[in-house]
Parts: C-alpha cells; sequence; structure tokens
C-alpha cells in the first residue's frame, strides 16, 4: 500500500524485483544505486539472515523527483529467487505498490521463469492480495548474451497477458535498468492519481479492474486486457536528476 504523507507533501512507493534466481534483480538495484546521486539515494542494503545463510535481501531507498507537488520516494526490494523460502518472500511482498518481473531471456530459463511468475501469484494470494490487480512491469534482461528467445516468443511462452508493460533490458551492462524503474512508478502513480485527494498514511493502489491472469486456464478469446485511460498524467521527472555525472 501507498504511504501518503500530506505534510511533508511525500509519497513512498514500495517496488519488489521478483523473478528466477540469477535473473539480475540484485544487480537492477546494484545499477540504480551506483548511478544515481548520493543526495537522491539512501544506502544498499543486504541483509543475510539466521535461517538462511546464503540468503540476501536488497534494499534502496530513493528519492526519485516530484508529482502534482508530492516527492516520490522509492523502497526497492529484491529476494533471490534461488534460495528464498516462501515465508520470506511473502514478508517483502506485504504492502507492495508495485512488482517488476524480471525475466530471463536465455532459453534454458524458461522453467526457472515459468515457476516464479506462478510462485509470485501464489505467495501474493497467501497474503490476500489479488496478483492480477497488482500493477506490474515485465522486464527482458540478460538481452545482451547469446542464446536468448525473441520477446515476442517469451512473451508467449510465458504467458504475458496483454496490457502489461514489457521492457528489455541488460542489467549488467546497465541500459534499460531505469527505463523499467520509470514505467512501474507511472503505473503505480496512474492508480493512486492526485495524491493531495488521497487520505493521509497507507492507500490501496490496485488496479481498478483485473487483468487476465498469466498461463489463463480459458481460450485465448476470453482474455481481455486492461483498458487504456483515457489521459495519459505525465510524471513530472527530471531525468537528469537520476543519474550522476
Amino acid at each position: 500500500m501507498t504511504l501518503v504523507h500530506h505534510a511533508q507533501r511525500e509519497v513512498t512507493l514500495k517496488l519488489v524485483y521478483y523473478g528466477v534466481g540469477l535473473g539480475g534483480k540484485s544487480t537492477n538495484l546494484e545499477i540504480i544505486h551506483a548511478q544515481t546521486r548520493p543526495e537522491f539515494r539512501g544506502k544498499l542494503v543486504s541483509v543475510n539472515t539466521e535461517a538462511e545463510r546464503t540468503l540476501f535481501l536488497d534494499f534502496l531507498p530513493l528519492q526519485l523527483g516530484k508529482f502534482r507537488g508530492y516527492t516520490v520516494r522509492l523502497h526497492l526490494i529484491s529476494v533471490p529467487g534461488q534460495i528464498a523460502q516462501d515465508s520470506t518472500r511473502q514478508m517483502v511482498l506485504r504492502n507492495v505498490d508495485g512488482i517488476v518481473l524480471v525475466v530471463d531471456s536465455q532459453a534454458d530459463a524458461i522453467e526457472g521463469n515459468n515457476y516464479a511468475i506462478r510462485n509470485l501469484d501464489y505467495n501474493l494470494r497467501q497474503d490476500g492480495t489479488d496478483p492480477d490487480r497488482i500493477p506490474m512491469v515485465v522486464q527482458y534482461n540478460k538481452r545482451d548474451l547469446p542464446g536468448i528467445l525473441d520477446v515476442e516468443e517469451l512473451g508467449e511462452r510465458l504467458g504475458v497477458p496483454e496490457g502489461i508493460p514489457e521492457l528489455v533490458s541488460s542489467a549488467r551492462d546497465g541500459w534499460g535498468v531505469f527505463a523499467t524503474v520509470k514505467s512501474i512508478v507511472r503505473v503505480c502513480m496512474q492508480q493512486l492519481g492526485d495524491p493531495s485527494l488521497r487520505d493521509e498514511g497507507r492507500v490501496e493502489c490496485l488496479l481498478e479492474e483485473p487483468r487476465a491472469r498469466f498461463y489463463p486456464s480459458g481460450p485465448v478469446s476470453m482474455i481481455h486486457a486492461i483498458a487504456p485511460q483515457e489521459e495519459e498524467q505525465e510524471l513530472e521527472l527530471d531525468e537528469l536528476e537520476l543519474v550522476s555525472g
């Protein structure tokens, strides 16, 4: 749930990077941290739990810019998929505002991507959240590597519903990373609307109507895309303020 503070004129979004293990989730956060001016970012913190010695939870607070006079702050979080238990994933997903589904574009990662999608659906539902109403974007990562599938084929094989923004990236090389951040923030802020009209504290910013599901059980003809908004509210962001140099 989005945090709205009227006195400070601030909006805080919690965004979770989810996906197959070693797909590039933590690398996204590392690039964002490295290329963002120090005055606009917090520390990139990795938490090593006692129960899972090799589990790292990456947490990066970030100031993005202004939207309708409110400062937009982000809490970016990722959990390595190859280690984390569902209890940990459910904890991380609690009160989430938006999901970045990081897809490994390599052909041999299809099974892992498939599992990550189904696991995300399961863990959101365990916390009482409808996964079909959570703002989401899909990032096709590792586009710099050989042996990758075409984006169109990836979308078809993973059953990505129409209406979800799809982006390409190479987190290792740094391109496509900030475009992904801006895309998920834009989707979230479209649901929030004018912050001044919202209540103080945590507010729900789910999609008004559920989109089609990943791997729909019905025929393709029954898949309905989310209705486009008549007027898209552009974020008042200065891209040059996001990166150093």
